[in-house]
């Protein structure tokens, strides 16, 4: 099972979104999308936003993880509570 520790975040460098970024495929299809910029959800607190993403990449919000949006305000321990709901669908 892959964890937050797993993640390697790059440095966003577009004036609209500073901050930081990183994407994860996994065996099952899926996949997330983990922030932490400006206009993502806890950024202020520092905390995470995380996406779940198809097979090819794309944004998936039909999912029982997501349940039609992005998830935000999460902790590095919720960010990988959330990776391994990802892993088992």
């Amino acid at each position: 099972m892959k964890t937050f520790k797993d993640l390697e975040f790059i440095e966003l460098k577009d004036p609209f979104h500073n901050g930081i970024e990183s994407r994860i495929q996994f065996n099952n299809g899926y996949g997330a999308n983990i922030v932490r910029h400006e206009f993502s959800y806890g950024n202020k607190e520092g905390l995470y936003e995380v996406a779940v993403l198809d097979d090819e990449g794309h944004l998936h919000y039909d999912n029982p993880v997501a349940k039609g949006n992005v998830i935000g305000y999460l902790t590095e321990e919720k960010v990988t509570e959330i990776l391994k709901q990802i892993q088992e669908l």
